[in-house]
Protein backbone atom coordinates (compact mmCIF):
# COMPACT_ATOMS: atom_id res chain seq x y z
CA UNK A 1 0.00 0.00 0.00
CA UNK A 2 3.07 2.22 0.82
CA UNK A 3 4.28 1.36 -1.98
CA UNK A 4 1.74 2.37 -4.32
CA UNK A 5 0.97 5.53 -2.85
CA UNK A 6 5.08 6.86 -3.22
CA UNK A 7 4.57 5.56 -6.83
CA UNK A 8 0.88 7.50 -7.31
CA UNK A 9 3.13 10.53 -5.51
CA UNK A 10 5.93 10.48 -8.30
CA UNK A 11 3.49 10.15 -10.96
CA UNK A 12 1.18 12.68 -10.74
CA UNK A 13 3.70 15.82 -10.18
CA UNK A 14 4.80 14.74 -13.11
CA UNK A 15 2.11 14.54 -14.75
CA UNK A 16 1.26 17.97 -13.94
CA UNK A 17 4.53 19.22 -14.87
CA UNK A 18 4.00 17.65 -18.40
CA UNK A 19 0.75 18.65 -18.85
CA UNK A 20 1.61 22.57 -17.96
CA UNK A 21 4.33 22.57 -20.84
CA UNK A 22 1.98 21.53 -23.51
CA UNK A 23 -0.38 23.78 -22.25
CA UNK A 24 1.88 27.01 -23.10
CA UNK A 25 2.36 26.23 -26.52
CA UNK A 26 -0.61 27.32 -28.43
CA UNK A 27 -0.74 26.59 -32.11
CA UNK A 28 -4.21 27.46 -33.97
CA UNK A 29 -5.30 24.75 -36.71
CA UNK A 30 -7.20 26.08 -38.80
CA UNK A 31 -8.92 24.73 -42.17
CA UNK A 32 -7.94 26.00 -45.23
CA UNK A 33 -11.09 28.53 -45.90
CA UNK A 34 -10.19 29.54 -42.39
CA UNK A 35 -6.57 30.19 -42.66
CA UNK A 36 -7.15 32.42 -45.96
CA UNK A 37 -9.70 34.41 -44.35
CA UNK A 38 -7.44 34.94 -41.33
CA UNK A 39 -4.52 35.76 -42.92
CA UNK A 40 -6.33 38.14 -45.52
CA UNK A 41 -8.41 40.01 -42.64
CA UNK A 42 -5.41 40.23 -39.97
CA UNK A 43 -3.96 43.38 -40.91
CA UNK A 44 0.11 42.68 -40.75
CA UNK A 45 -0.27 38.83 -40.97
CA UNK A 46 2.62 36.93 -42.26
CA UNK A 47 1.97 34.08 -44.25
CA UNK A 48 4.93 32.37 -44.23
CA UNK A 49 5.69 28.67 -46.71
CA UNK A 50 8.03 26.48 -44.19
CA UNK A 51 8.86 23.99 -47.42
CA UNK A 52 12.44 24.04 -49.07
CA UNK A 53 13.08 26.26 -51.82
CA UNK A 54 12.84 23.60 -54.62
CA UNK A 55 9.29 23.05 -53.40
CA UNK A 56 8.20 26.48 -52.67
CA UNK A 57 9.12 27.68 -56.21
CA UNK A 58 7.44 25.39 -57.96
CA UNK A 59 3.74 26.06 -56.35
CA UNK A 60 2.88 28.43 -53.54
CA UNK A 61 0.26 30.08 -51.46
CA UNK A 62 0.51 33.60 -53.17
CA UNK A 63 2.21 36.16 -51.29
CA UNK A 64 3.75 33.75 -49.17
CA UNK A 65 7.73 34.40 -47.79
CA UNK A 66 9.65 31.07 -47.70
CA UNK A 67 11.22 30.43 -44.61
CA UNK A 68 12.30 26.94 -44.97
CA UNK A 69 11.61 24.73 -41.41
CA UNK A 70 15.62 23.27 -42.05
CA UNK A 71 17.28 26.85 -41.66
CA UNK A 72 17.82 29.54 -39.18
CA UNK A 73 14.52 29.26 -37.15
CA UNK A 74 16.49 30.70 -34.40
CA UNK A 75 17.57 33.92 -36.70
CA UNK A 76 14.39 34.02 -38.44
CA UNK A 77 12.33 33.98 -34.45
CA UNK A 78 14.72 36.73 -33.72
CA UNK A 79 14.08 38.69 -36.46
CA UNK A 80 10.00 39.06 -36.54
CA UNK A 81 7.53 40.88 -34.83
CA UNK A 82 6.05 38.92 -31.99
CA UNK A 83 2.95 41.15 -32.11
CA UNK A 84 2.12 40.32 -35.94
CA UNK A 85 0.32 37.24 -36.57
CA UNK A 86 2.09 34.34 -38.26
CA UNK A 87 0.53 32.11 -40.59
CA UNK A 88 2.48 29.09 -41.36
CA UNK A 89 1.95 26.34 -43.75
CA UNK A 90 3.95 23.13 -45.78
CA UNK A 91 3.08 20.05 -48.11
CA UNK A 92 1.11 18.04 -45.36
CA UNK A 93 0.82 20.56 -42.18
CA UNK A 94 3.32 18.42 -40.33
CA UNK A 95 6.27 21.04 -40.62
CA UNK A 96 4.62 23.79 -40.40
CA UNK A 97 3.10 22.39 -37.24
CA UNK A 98 6.43 21.18 -35.73
CA UNK A 99 7.54 25.68 -36.39
CA UNK A 100 4.55 26.91 -35.38
CA UNK A 101 4.91 25.46 -31.91
CA UNK A 102 9.14 26.79 -32.40
CA UNK A 103 7.07 30.73 -32.45
CA UNK A 104 4.44 29.96 -29.97
CA UNK A 105 8.05 28.66 -27.46
CA UNK A 106 10.03 32.02 -28.66
CA UNK A 107 6.98 34.22 -27.38
CA UNK A 108 4.74 34.73 -30.49
CA UNK A 109 0.84 35.63 -29.58
CA UNK A 110 -0.92 35.01 -32.72
CA UNK A 111 0.52 31.39 -34.72
CA UNK A 112 -1.42 29.36 -37.03
CA UNK A 113 -0.77 26.52 -38.66
CA UNK A 114 -2.88 25.47 -42.13
CA UNK A 115 -4.40 21.93 -40.94
CA UNK A 116 -3.43 19.55 -43.97
CA UNK A 117 -1.04 21.61 -45.33
CA UNK A 118 -1.20 22.57 -49.48
CA UNK A 119 -3.22 19.17 -50.32
CA UNK A 120 -5.90 20.24 -48.21
CA UNK A 121 -5.44 23.66 -49.80
CA UNK A 122 -5.25 22.49 -53.18
CA UNK A 123 -8.40 19.85 -52.23
CA UNK A 124 -10.88 22.90 -51.41
CA UNK A 125 -10.05 24.56 -54.82
CA UNK A 126 -8.27 26.93 -53.36
CA UNK A 127 -5.15 29.55 -55.46
CA UNK A 128 -2.05 28.66 -55.66
CA UNK A 129 0.75 30.64 -57.43
CA UNK A 130 2.31 28.41 -60.24
CA UNK A 131 4.72 30.89 -61.90
CA UNK A 132 8.45 29.91 -61.58
CA UNK A 133 11.01 32.18 -59.49
CA UNK A 134 14.30 32.16 -59.26
CA UNK A 135 16.38 32.87 -55.93
CA UNK A 136 17.90 36.36 -55.93
CA UNK A 137 20.52 37.90 -53.54
CA UNK A 138 17.83 40.29 -52.56
CA UNK A 139 15.28 36.74 -51.53
CA UNK A 140 18.30 35.94 -49.49
CA UNK A 141 19.09 39.17 -48.25
CA UNK A 142 15.72 39.89 -47.09
CA UNK A 143 15.44 36.19 -45.35
CA UNK A 144 19.22 35.59 -43.65
CA UNK A 145 20.02 39.57 -42.85
CA UNK A 146 17.67 41.08 -39.40
CA UNK A 147 15.50 44.30 -40.14
CA UNK A 148 17.20 47.16 -38.73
Amino acid sequence: MKGLLLVLLLVIPVQLINAQATDTVKVILLAPAEFQSGYNSKTGSMLIDVREFFEYKSSRIKHAVNMPSSGNLEFSADTLKKNKPLYFYCTSGFRSKRVAKFFCSKGFGEVYSLDGGLIAWKKAGLPVEKKKIRRSFLTLWIHFCPLS
